[in-house]
């Protein structure tokens, strides 16, 4: 499998572009011409630092304006690419690509663009090049690959072949599976980007939002089917044009980038077993049976805040660390590990010491902890190894949003029953139970311009879908929030929020955090009242909720009046869709802006109420630390 990636695909100067693109390990690189242009080094100064960098040069592109161009304009359009080729014998590349003319003088007719490709194969044989020709979405006469294979099947030339987009394509709602037909040796590159559905102008959409394949909502999987088809064996490479990539981390980009392919092609490989390219060889996408626990550090000053409030929720401290100053509390099947382990090599420790008091860990439940391990090993994510003690398991684990730590555990002998081999009961500890059963979600906050990377992160890992995007307007201006859910039983929901500002409530959370990951922790009930009710008891103070959201709610969904008194006193929140009903109650924050929330989900309902965000966020607001007092 040889991948390679368009310059254009990522922001930095044009040898930062090169590092990024080799340490991300892709193959190759196509030269986006402005980027060559743009740079003070010759041709052959560019191919030795190409070359210094391990890549290949897979094309160079883009080649304007050539077929079907009037007499008094044709000769000069062969003279230009006469001129590309002597670059390119510098540069060290043999293949060009020629988009599908836009000019709005030239002229139409299959044979005609075939004549002109034809010559043009001539002339590419002499100086050893090949050429391949791209259909353009918005071409002024061809706009469809089929058209563009109709135009090389004719030219007929062993240094002419065809060029895909998957954008392209997949834009203009063509059926992928046209390209079944193509011969694979007349495919001479393969490019590939996803996108958001947007209804607008082509051109508009092609140059500010494409993204890498799996983060946006074309069928890039069946495209890339579909070329695999054919016999296709050689390199597959990005063209992004975006405008947010566009001032984001090269290192990062490139990165998503690589991820994105090897996740598309193992996808294909299980689809399309009888392919010629070498799709990767690695375990399933990861199937959970959902979230284990979850660990907070913190220091000993804060500890006791943090257990009273656990402690108000109906938590009980169930027992200590054998060897280490970590605690672990409990509650129906949830587990709060607790730890304030300082000690030189501990990893808790580091992190309380740059984010404070924070959840920097949790643990999934999933088959095989050792092959979950092996597949984000292969797609790009960084494994995590502390130093353990003796007697302590040594248990898989990846580091994600944040740098924090998400640990695999399985049945498996050394794994099963590290809470019983590892902690000591403790005695005396026990509390009301206020009717908790399980982790119904984690929520984790980013930087809007690295949400698509830890989207892709997790769906390439582990089996899980995306839902639907939601912008929450707030004062402090808006946070995109989207879901993903494992597959094929929504076991583990996380909610990834992106914030482009401090002023939002989780922009405030993610800057005076340091970049922590985990905001909220939604906890489930069988019954949101009883619990409610037992929270009371606890000590529990909810987060107040303004009455006027309860004047509004019972008009907006006619409520009986009972239930609206009953949601009000207890400052529960509520939504309510064609599938069911969700009731949630919050927490005042604790430390920079996290939170718990407590959730009862009835009948089928699979959201995450939304629309409640704006009532949450606006009594968060009311209740925090004015900007500049210091802490307690």
């Amino acid at each position: 499998m040889r991948t390679s990636i368009a310059t254009v695909s990522i922001s930095g100067e044009f040898p930062e572009k090169l590092a990024a693109i080799a340490k991300a390990g892709f193959a190759g690189v196509e030269i986006f011409e402005n980027d060559f242009l743009t740079y003070d080094a010759s041709p052959r100064e560019v191919r030795a630092m190409v070359r210094d960098h391990g890549l290949e040069i897979t094309l160079f592109q883009p080649f304007r304006d050539f077929e079907g161009m009037p007499d008094q304009h044709r000769q000069r359009a062969f003279e230009r690419a006469e001129r590309k080729f002597d670059i390119m014998g510098e540069l060290g590349t043999d293949l060009m690509l020629i988009c599908s003319n836009v000019s709005p003088i030239s002229l139409g007719g299959i044979d005609r663009a075939a004549n002109d490709f034809h010559e043009l194969g001539e002339r590419a044989a002499r100086h050893g090049l090949r050429v391949g020709y791209e259909a353009l979405a918005w071409g002024r006469h061809i706009s469809d690959h089929r058209d563009a294979w109709e135009v090389v099947r004719r030219a007929d030339h062993a240094n002419v072949g065809i060029i895909l987009d998957s954008f392209h394509t997949l834009s203009r709602k063509i059926d992928p599976n046209s390209i079944r037909s193509i011969p694979g040796d007349k495919i001479f590159i393969v490019q590939l980007a996803d996108a958001p559905l947007f209804d607008m102008d082509l051109l508009y959409w092609s140059r500010h939002f494409r993204n890498m394949p799996g983060e946006g909502d074309l069928p890039v999987v069946e495209f890339m089917r579909a070329v695999a088809a054919t016999g296709y064996c050689g390199p597959l490479s990005l063209e992004i044009f975006n405008d947010q990539f566009r001032g984001g981390s090269a290192r990062l980009l490139a990165e998503d980038g690589h991820r994105s392919l090897i996740n598309l092609m193992d996808k294909v490989g299980r689809l399309e077993p009888d392919i010629r390219i070498a799709a990767p060889h690695m375990p399933d996408p990861v199937e959970t049976s959902g979230v284990e626990f979850v660990e907070f550090t913190t220091g000993p000053s804060e500890k006791e805040q943090l257990e009273t409030l656990l402690g108000s929720l109906g938590f009980s401290k169930a027992a200590r660390h054998c060897n280490r100053e970590v605690d672990l509390y409990t509650q129906g099947d949830i587990r709060i590990v607790i730890n304030t382990d300082s000690t030189g090599d501990s990893f808790a420790g580091a992190s309380y010491s740059v984010h404070g008091t924070n959840a920097y860990a949790f643990g999934l439940g999933v088959k095989d902890a050792a092959a979950a391990l092996e597949r984000a090993a292969a797609l790009g994510a960084t494994t995590f190894l502390e130093p353990r003690k003796s007697g302590e398991a040594s248990i898989p684990a990846i580091q994600g949003v944040g740098n924090g730590v998400i640990y695999f555990l399985d049945g498996s002998p050394a794994l099963s029953d590290i809470w019983e081999k590892e902690f000591v009961p403790v005695e005396g500890s026990s509390r009301a139970d206020a009717g908790l059963t399980r982790i119904d979600h984690l929520a984790q906050t980013t930087r809007y311009d690295e949400m698509l990377t830890w989207l892709l992160f997790y769906t390439s890992i582990f089996s899980m879908r995306r839902t639907s995007m939601v912008d929450v307007v707030e004062p402090g201006g808006l946070v995109r929030s989207q879901a993903i859910e494992s597959l094929p039983k929504p076991d583990f929901r996380l909610t990834m929020n992106g914030a482009d500002n401090r002023k939002t409530f989780a922009g405030k959370f993610l800057a005076e955090g340091f970049g922590t990951s985990i905001q909220h922790i939604a906890f489930s009930t069988d019954d949101i009242f009883a619990t409610a009710k037992q929270l009371h008891a606890c000590g529990f103070q909810p987060l107040p909720i303004s009455r006027n959201y309860y004047d509004d709610l019972e008009a907006r969904f006619g409520l009986e009046p009972e239930l609206s008194d009953a949601l009000r006193a207890s400052s529960i929140l509520y939504d309510r869709d064609e599938n069911g009903e969700y009731f949630q109650i919050y927490s005042q924050t604790f430390g920079e802006g996290f939170f718990f929330e407590i959730v009862e989900r009835r009948g089928q309902y699979n959201g995450y109420g939304a629309m409640n965000a704006p009532f949450r966020i606006g009594a968060q607001r009311r209740m925090s630390r004015p900007a500049g007092m210091p802490r307690d």
